[in-house]
C-alpha cells in the first residue's frame, strides 16, 4: 500500500507467551498482519511462576520479532509495578529504533507508552468495558484509560459497540473501528464429507462468558426433536462439565469433547461441522464467528456486544440473550434450512478480516498518526 516501510513496536498488555499460550492471540495476529507490510517489534512482560531469575526471550515468530521478559514472581507490589516497568523500558531499548508505537490493551500497556516521545495508536479488545462489566474496573484503570485514550493518535475498538461503551466510560479520543484479523489461508470452505448434522462450539468454555450451561440445555432438548446430530465441543478442561452432561441426561454418543486444540487444528473441526454455536453473555467481536464464516460454516450466536456488526443476514441467526427456546428453534431452522453459500462467505471475510485487509487499514492510520 505505501513504498515507506516502517517500524511499528507493538507494546502489549497481552500477548502469547509460554506462561499463557493463548493469551492475546488476536493480537498476535495483528502484529502479524501489519508485518506482511512493515518491519514489526512486539514486546510484552509476564510473570513466570516457576523460575527464580528473569529471562527475556528474542525470537522471530511468524515475521514479527517478539521480545518477552520472563519476571520472577514478586509479593509486593510495589516491586512488582518497578520490574515491570524496568522490564518494558529495556524491551524498548532492544528494540531499536522505531517510528510508531501501537499499544494493544491500552491498560497498563498505554502507561508506557505515555513516557514515550514517539506518537502511537491504542487497539482494544477488552470485554471489561463493555457496560454490564465495566464495574468491575478499578480507579486506577479508570484514570489511566482516559489519559492514555485522549493521548493517542488514534483508539482502535474491535467493534463500534466497544466504541459506544469505551465513550460511555469517559473515553474520550479519535475512535477508527478496525477488526480482528482472520487467516482466510486457513480458514477456507470446503465440501462437508458427514451426513450426520454436526453442530460445533469453540471457547474458554468459561461458563459466566460463554454460557456452556445454556448451552448444554439447549443440546438436551434438541434430543427431543433430532434423532441423529453430534455435537462437538471445543476448548480447556471440558471434563468440568462431565457432571452437569450426566444430570441433563445428553446422550453420550451424540457429544465429542476434543479438549483445547491447536489453532490450526480449527479449521478441521468447523469444515466438518454443519453450524457453530454461540451462546455468550457478553462479546466485543467474537473471532470464531468469523473464522467459521470464512471456513463456510454457518452460525448460530446470541445477539450480544458487537456480534451483529459484522453478521450478514444470510450467514446464520442471531436471538436474544438467554432466550434458550429462540436459540433451540434457530439450532432448528438452520437444519432444516441447509443453506450453503460457502464461496460467498469466504470473500466476505477475505474483504473485511483477512490479513491484507487489516494491514492497509493499520497502514493508513500509522501514515496520518506520523503525518506522512
Amino acid at each position: 500500500m505505501t513504498k515507506k516501510k516502517l517500524h511499528i513496536l507493538f507494546l502489549n498488555s497481552w500477548y502469547p507467551s509460554r506462561v499463557l499460550p493463548a493469551n492475546g492471540d488476536f493480537i498476535q495476529r495483528h502484529a502479524e498482519s501489519v508485518a506482511t507490510q512493515h518491519r514489526v517489534t512486539a514486546i510484552h512482560v509476564v510473570t513466570d511462576p516457576n523460575i527464580h531469575h528473569n529471562i527475556t526471550d528474542d525470537k522471530i515468530i511468524n515475521g514479527v520479532r517478539t521480545l518477552i521478559t520472563y519476571l520472577k514472581p514478586e509479593s509486593f507490589p510495589g516491586n512488582r509495578l518497578i520490574n515491570f516497568y524496568t522490564a518494558y523500558k529495556k524491551l524498548i531499548k532492544m528494540a531499536g529504533d522505531y517510528d510508531l508505537i501501537h499499544v494493544n490493551r491500552i491498560y497498563p500497556a498505554g502507561i508506557i507508552a505515555l513516557l514515550q516521545k514517539k506518537p502511537f495508536i491504542a487497539t482494544e479488545h477488552f470485554t471489561g468495558y463493555l457496560a454490564d462489566l465495566s464495574i468491575n474496573l478499578s480507579y486506577f484503570e479508570r484514570y489511566f484509560a482516559k489519559k492514555i485514550t485522549k493521548k493517542a493518535a488514534y483508539i482502535c475498538p474491535v467493534s463500534y459497540d466497544l466504541e459506544k461503551n469505551m465513550l460511555k466510560l469517559g473515553f474520550k479520543g479519535n475512535y477508527q473501528v478496525i477488526p480482528n484479523v482472520v487467516d482466510t489461508e486457513l480458514f477456507y470452505p470446503q465440501n462437508k464429507s458427514s451426513e450426520v448434522f454436526t453442530l460445533i462450539h469453540i471457547s474458554s468454555l468459561n461458563n459466566s462468558h460463554k454460557n456452556i450451561s445454556g448451552i448444554l440445555r439447549v443440546i438436551r432438548k434438541l434430543q427431543d426433536y433430532i434423532s441423529d446430530f453430534r455435537f462437538i465441543l471445543v476448548g480447556p478442561n471440558p471434563e468440568r462439565y462431565i457432571n452437569e452432561i450426566k444430570r441433563l441426561g445428553i446422550h453420550s454418543e451424540k457429544l465429542e469433547m476434543t479438549g483445547e486444540l491447536p489453532y490450526d487444528k480449527i479449521p478441521e473441526y468447523l469444515r466438518k461441522s454443519n453450524i457453530l454455536i454461540l451462546f455468550s453473555h457478553f462479546e466485543t467481536f467474537s473471532c470464531v464467528i468469523k473464522e467459521a464464516f470464512a471456513c463456510g460454516v454457518r452460525v448460530v450466536s446470541s445477539d450480544v456486544g458487537g456480534i451483529k456488526e459484522f453478521f450478514p443476514s444470510d450467514f446464520g441467526i442471531l436471538v436474544p440473550k438467554n432466550d434458550e427456546k429462540a436459540f433451540l428453534k434457530a439450532i432448528i431452522e438452520e437444519k432444516e434450512k441447509n443453506k450453503q453459500i460457502h464461496q460467498k462467505m469466504h470473500q466476505y471475510c477475505i474483504k473485511y478480516f483477512s490479513k491484507t485487509s487489516i494491514a492497509n487499514a493499520y497502514t493508513k492510520l500509522y501514515l496520518k498518526a506520523l503525518k506522512i
